[in-house]
């Protein structure tokens, strides 16, 4: 960010374009210091992921239970509609507060709140827009792309439309909100609120036979909710209603919008990614084949949740050291938080690719046609999860242009391929065209992260993490398959051996040690980090 948009105050800013590197002794004291202050928020993250994950869980499961396969289908292409639209109507102005705000100040006499009308005003107009074109064309649409809604159909994408502006605000309030108040608030709204409020509104509608646009009522309703919680978290922190200014000049318009642009596509693109999947397979092959690939895509997203979980935690933190030039402490952050990323979620996505079968079958037995696309998508997501939060590094970084670039690519794969693929094969055509999406962005994001950042990304630590993680669950899972085959069986065994095996690595001196090391991080985050440097003006509130 340029200096015309900060205050005269605190350290002179940096752009992401003219780093400031610090000394090798004072980066190496930073890196350790930014590491230490990164477990904290990160295991925040985690368990918040992880519970959301169990909920998101829990929602498919009464999703798929509560209305079939071709109900289930035309519940997941509304929450695609309302997904994709909300991703597309922020303009990457979630983004562009997450890399802006950790850069201002926070307070009254802050210039953080004349952020919120910037970031505010264009997405809310573009929702209302969509809003109100999607309800003119609710009838006319509702036929393709919801085939499996029956009579409701109309009803049901007009409330969907209607409910866009609501998801774009909260959107947008949960990125301040995560970078003026600590993780635990974000946690509790993002992890705890909406995961867990939807599953109970829309089990309560299905078990009163609401039908399906009951539970989609239930499942819009918490992002209202959410919002007022957000509204009322944000106030304090940025002085709203004490006297801060909300009157941006012109060049916060110009900063902020150069780099949320380029962001507003990707945007779209990453939230959409799986959506479209569903909305393609929908027009392309039916609600059935659209319903198992929704319930297929809900484990693939809730195994992703512990990388996002790490991402929305350290995001402000990256912002913040990539805008000062220290990009040896950013990359330590991230070489770090892969690593626990890929020893969490690895052994997921290994799971989810043998014992397919299994964790279909707790959906219904229809649903089990999904077992190759479930395959194919756990694999992918080894890359994915592989080569860690990259496009954080991209988009804390200033380098939204670069991060589209990559996330383009991943899509012309994915449409193209899903044109091909999924009239002939599917769901398993649809997994095939995404999970080569998937490593097309991830892999090309991972090449221009290197390139921006200039510091090893990757390191022996992360070798060795893979493959004791992929020989450990690959001796679980081969006992399972032997015992009790590829169903429910098989994974109860595949899951007592691993949990045996963590058991015995918890006696071995150098794995107990590695948790003492990470404990002291967490209970010292702060407070060791704060001691190593002083906190610039810039970072004050947060």
């Amino acid at each position: 960010m340029t200096a015309a948009t900060r205050p005269p105050v605190g350290p002179t800013p940096v752009g992401p374009d003219e780093p400031v590197a610090p000394a090798a002794g004072v980066a190496a004291d930073t890196g350790s210091a930014e590491t230490r202050r990164s477990a904290r928020s990160g295991v925040a993250g985690l368990l918040g992921a992880a519970t959301s994950g169990l909920f998101g869980f829990v929602l498919a499961v009464v999703i798929t239970r509560g209305y079939g396969t071709a109900g289930a289908g035309a519940f997941f292409a509304a929450i695609g509609v309302v997904t994709v639209a909300t991703a597309v109507c922020t303009l990457g102005a979630e983004t562009g507060l997450m890399w802006a705000l950790p850069r201002r100040t926070a307070g009254v006499r802050g210039d953080a709140a004349r952020l919120l009308p910037v970031a505010l005003i264009p997405p809310l107009l573009a929702g209302l827009l969509v809003a109100g074109v999607g309800v003119l064309v609710a009838d006319a649409l509702a036929p393709r792309l919801l085939g499996g809604s029956g009579a409701s159909g109309d009803a049901l994408l007009t409330v969907t439309f209607a409910a866009v502006p609501v998801v774009v605000a909260m959107t947008l309030l949960l990125a301040a909100l995560r970078c003026v108040r600590p993780i635990r608030a974000y946690v509790g709204v993002q992890f705890l609120l909406l995961p867990v409020a939807r599953p109970v509104l829309v089990g309560a509608a299905a078990l009163a036979g609401g039908g399906l646009l009951a539970g989609m009522t239930g499942w819009l309703v918490p992002a209202a909710l959410a919002l007022l919680a957000c509204l009322t978290l944000v106030a304090g922190p940025l002085g709203l209603g004490r006297g801060a200014t909300l009157r941006p000049v012109r060049s916060d318009w110009s900063t902020f919008w150069r780099f949320a642009l380029p962001r507003a596509a990707s945007a779209a693109i990453d939230a959409g990614s799986m959506w479209v999947g569903v909305l393609l397979t929908s027009v392309l092959a039916g609600p059935a084949d659209a319903g198992v690939f929704g319930a297929v895509g809900r484990y693939v997203l809730a195994g992703q949740l512990a990388m996002q979980g790490l991402r929305v935690a350290v995001s402000p933190q990256l912002s913040r050291l990539l805008g000062r030039g220290e990009r040896a402490a950013a990359a330590a952050v991230h070489r770090q938080l892969t690593i626990w990323g890929l020893v969490l979620s690895w052994p997921v996505y290994l799971l989810l690719a043998v014992f397919a079968l299994a964790f279909l079958q707790l959906f219904g037995p229809e649903f089990t046609a999904g077992v190759p696309a479930m395959t194919v998508l756990a694999l992918a997501m080894l890359v994915n999860t592989g080569v860690g939060n990259v496009q954080s590094l991209l988009l804390m970084g200033g380098r939204s242009g670069l991060h589209l670039v990559a996330t383009v690519a991943g899509l012309t794969v994915t449409v193209s391929l899903g044109l091909w693929l999924i009239p002939s094969y599917g769901a398993t055509g649809a997994a095939v065209a995404w999970a080569a999406g998937i490593a097309t962005e991830n892999l090309t994001a991972a090449g221009f992260a290197r390139s921006v950042v200039r510091e090893p990304l990757f390191d022996a630590a992360m070798v060795r993490a893979a493959a004791v993680t992929v020989a450990g669950v690959g001796l679980a899972a081969g006992a399972g398959v032997l015992a009790g085959g590829r169903g429910l069986p098989g994974l109860l065994v595949a899951l007592a051996v691993l949990l045996a095996g963590c058991v015995g690595m918890l006696t071995l001196p150098r794995v107990r040690a590695g948790i003492r090391g990470t404990m002291r991080q967490i209970r010292a985050g702060d407070n060791a980090a704060t001691a190593a440097e002083p906190t610039p003006a810039s970072t004050r509130g947060r």
